[in-house]
């Protein structure tokens, strides 16, 4: 696509800032889109890639920074008729309307009107079709959208955006629910629709498929531009360097004691399948700690929070010290000896209307009475040895846990999971939104929990908090593609997760 990379910009965004707070999302935000390729936008979680989109698809200002359309300034925010006219965002997960028809999404808020001001429904079937024939969008105009399939619904929806005249389409992760056929089928729609004139810009965590379907590739590190390279001249190894960074890349795992081989098992899994993973295989044994590795589509979260109680697969077992654990029911996983720190401290976490003290006790309030009572002084000691073992920073075990920092509200949170002495702890992304004194110190628990013989699984998309583990597992596409022991290279599980080869050549996708 030599002529598309001579041609002026389509796109072009320079020096894009953007700060929530004291958070800096995007440094040095860059792109240059050419018309008529299909741009990559790669670089690991947290590297600024969805601000950056955020920006260009007119969602939120930047505090620095332009983006222009050929040549021209970007509209304002509050023109949107003149944003949709220029870029639009196909989602990972659907914006369509399940219950309404094709036909009816395509025209939302907008359906030609027949006599009298009403819908006139002849008119919107008849310019669906037009349009879905022009885009060579094979879906019928009165089918229900929530019965297409994935692939048809994010054709619908490319259509529905070219509709407003923009040729300019940005793809946020179009694969992560897609089989190898309808991967295949999707780039091929893509190809054809390059054809046609439109330009993509596509996100997506698997490197193998920028390099199937892109012509130029950015990357973005730690929120800023690192990079904007013809894919052609662009090795994957360079690539994968590029995303992790060349100090990083030479910086192994922790080093730590080796596991005794002869410890018992304390966590054995086997056969695990479900929508987001499958036949999945591992152990852990006493005082080990293993993490989960892959991309936000991998499944490795699932599979997480169903050893956590929280979902229940369809096939396989899963038996803590010999006893199978309890599937799809929370507090009978608690009781059953797992502990956990959620994905969202905010969420599912945290009840924000309540005390620290109470929020750090609530996993074990049958500890603290008998006949279904509380002892208030049970309890308050209970939280104030928390507190002090998590070294929490708190006028008390009585303020309100809406007062705390982020790193010590999720202190709260990990205090919460260690209150009941479990023997499976499952901590999925830990270290979430903490500063770097309160991440260390919340690390610090899984050595500690190492050396009361606890099995520890770590799931995090911080490649820090796996540096702790004794190995380190990576799903790819639902599978456990790669183990790690500890000592890894940044490069070499980064290339794991991203289902390319690694330095050494294997291919471990």
């Amino acid at each position: 696509m030599s002529t598309a990379r001579e041609a002026a910009p389509l796109v072009e965004a320079s020096g894009i800032v953007k700060r929530y707070g004291p958070t800096v999302a995007l440094q040095d935000g860059r792109l240059t889109v050419r018309p008529g390729e299909s741009h990559a936008l790669v670089g690991r979680n947290g590297a600024g890639k969805s601000t950056l989109v955020s920006v260009l698809t007119g969602l939120q200002a930047p505090d620095a920074g332009t983006v222009a359309f050929d040549g021209r300034p970007a509209p304002p925010l509050s023109d949107r008729d003149g944003w949709r006219a220029k870029v639009a965002c196909v989602y990972q997960k659907p914006t369509v309307v399940p219950g309404l028809t094709v036909a009816e999404n395509l025209f939302l808020n907008r359906q030609p009107a027949g006599r009298g001001g009403f819908v006139s429904w002849r008119r919107l079937h008849s310019e669906a079709a037009r349009l879905l024939e022009t885009w060579d969008v094979r879906v019928a105009p009165d089918a229900v959208t929530a019965e297409l399939k994935v692939e048809d619904r994010q054709m619908v929806e490319i259509a529905r955006a070219l509709s407003f005249g923009s040729r300019f389409i940005v793809l946020d992760e179009p694969t992560a629910q897609l089989d190898n056929r309808e991967i295949e089928r999707l780039f091929d729609r893509m190809r054809a629709l390059q054809e046609s004139g439109v330009t993509f810009l596509f996100i997506s965590h698997h490197l193998q498929e920028v390099y199937e379907v892109c012509q130029t590739v950015t990357v973005l590190r730690d929120a800023r531009w690192i990079t904007t390279a013809p894919v052609a001249e662009l090795p994957r190894a360079a690539l994968v360097e590029a995303m992790a960074g060349e100090a990083v890349a030479a910086h192994g795992g922790a080093a730590h004691r080796r596991v005794d081989q002869d410890a018992p098992v304390r966590l054995d899994v086997r056969g695990l399948t479900s929508e987001a993973y499958e036949d999945v295989d591992f152990r852990i044994r006493r005082g080990e700690v293993v993490g989960l590795g892959g991309s936000s589509a991998s499944g490795k979260i699932e599979l997480a929070e169903t050893l956590a109680g929280l979902h229940t697969p369809r096939t396989g077992r899963a038996e803590l010290d010999g006893v199978p654990l309890p599937f799809g029911d929370v507090p009978k996983a608690l009781k059953a000896g797992v502990g956990c720190v959620p994905r969202d401290r905010h969420d599912q976490g945290l009840v924000p209307g309540m005390s620290i003290g109470d929020n750090a006790t609530m996993t074990v309030l049958d500890r603290l009475g008998r006949f279904g009572l509380v002892a208030t002084t049970a309890k308050r000691g209970r939280a104030e040895q928390l507190i002090t073992r998590l070294d929490i920073h708190t006028e008390g075990p009585d303020q309100p846990v809406s007062d705390l920092s982020g790193g010590n509200a999720q202190k709260v949170v990990m205090a919460k999971a260690l209150a009941s002495d479990p023997r499976l702890l499952v901590l999925i992304n830990p270290t979430a939104g903490v500063d770097v004194k309160s991440k260390e110190s919340l690390l610090s628990r899984v050595d500690t929990a190492r050396e009361d013989g606890t099995a520890v699984l770590v799931v995090s998309d911080e490649l820090d908090d796996l540096r702790r583990c004794d190995r380190v597992l990576v799903l790819f596409h639902g599978r456990v593609v790669a183990t790690h022991p500890a000592g890894w290279h940044d490069h070499e599980l980064i290339a794991s997760i991203e289902g390319v080869q690694d330095a050494e050549g294997e291919d471990r996708g």
